[in-house]
C-alpha cells in the first residue's frame, strides 16, 4: 500500500512538471505572435521596419530570455520534488499565472505611455515571479517534499537567485519613477552582478543540509 502510495505522488509531482511545461510554452508562443512582422517594397525599406520596431524585438528577447530562466529553475527543482502539497500547487499556479502574464507585461513595456508606469507593470510582474518561485522552494524545504535525507543544494542555490532577483527588480520600480528609464534599467543590467556575489557567499559557507 505505501508503494502505492509513493507511486501515486511522484506520478502527481510529474504530471504537475509536464502541465508547467505546457503552460511555458503557451506563454512563449503568445510572446512570439506579438512580434511585428517588417514591411517594406525594397531592402532598404524592410531594413528600416526592422529598426523602427527595434524595441518590441528587444523586448521579446529579454522576455523570452526571462520566462526560459524561470523554466529553467524549474526544472532543476522539481526533479528532486518526491510529492506535492496544496500549498505548493497552489503557488506554482501563482508562478505561472506570472508567466502568462509576461507577454501582455511585454506589450506594456513596448508601447507609448508614462514609462514609469509601463515599466512598473513588467518589473512588479517580475518581483511577483520570483518571488512566489523563492516560496515554492520554501514550501518544499519546510514540507519536505525532496526525495533525499536532505535538501540538496541546488535549493539553496535557487532560493538565493530568486531572492536576488525578486530585490533587484522591486528597487527598479521606484529607480524607474525617481530618475526613469536609464536608472531602472541600469538596476537590471546589475542584476547578474548581484548574484554574482550571493553565489560567491554562498559557496563561502559550510555546504551543511539546510532546513
Amino acid at each position: 500500500m505505501t508503494s502505492q502510495t509513493d507511486h501515486s505522488t511522484e506520478k502527481a509531482a510529474e504530471r504537475l512538471t509536464i502541465f508547467v511545461d505546457a503552460v511555458i510554452a503557451i506563454a512563449l508562443t503568445l510572446l512570439a505572435l506579438d512580434l511585428p512582422v517588417p514591411h517594406g517594397d525594397t531592402t532598404g525599406a524592410m531594413l528600416s521596419s526592422v529598426s523602427d520596431h527595434g524595441k518590441e524585438y528587444l523586448a521579446f528577447a529579454l522576455s523570452f530570455m526571462v520566462i526560459a530562466a524561470h523554466w529553467r529553475a524549474h526544472h532543476e527543482i522539481f526533479p528532486h520534488v518526491r510529492s506535492l502539497s496544496s500549498r505548493l500547487v497552489s503557488l506554482t499556479l501563482v508562478w505561472l499565472f506570472m508567466q502568462v502574464l509576461m507577454p501582455f507585461a511585454t506589450r506594456v513595456i513596448t508601447a507609448d505611455g508614462a514609462f514609469p508606469l509601463r515599466f512598473s507593470l513588467y518589473a512588479a510582474v517580475q518581483v511577483l515571479a520570483s518571488a512566489s518561485f523563492a516560496l515554492i522552494i520554501r514550501e518544499i524545504r519546510r514540507e519536505h517534499l525532496y526525495r533525499a535525507e536532505g535538501p540538496p543544494r541546488v535549493f539553496a542555490q535557487s532560493l538565493t537567485r530568486s531572492v536576488c532577483l525578486t530585490a533587484v527588480f522591486g528597487v527598479s520600480i521606484p529607480v524607474a519613477f525617481l530618475t526613469g528609464g536609464t536608472g531602472a534599467y541600469l538596476c537590471w543590467l546589475a542584476a547578474p552582478i548581484a548574484l554574482a556575489v550571493a553565489r560567491r557567499i554562498q559557496d563561502r559557507r559550510p555546504r551543511h543540509p539546510s532546513r
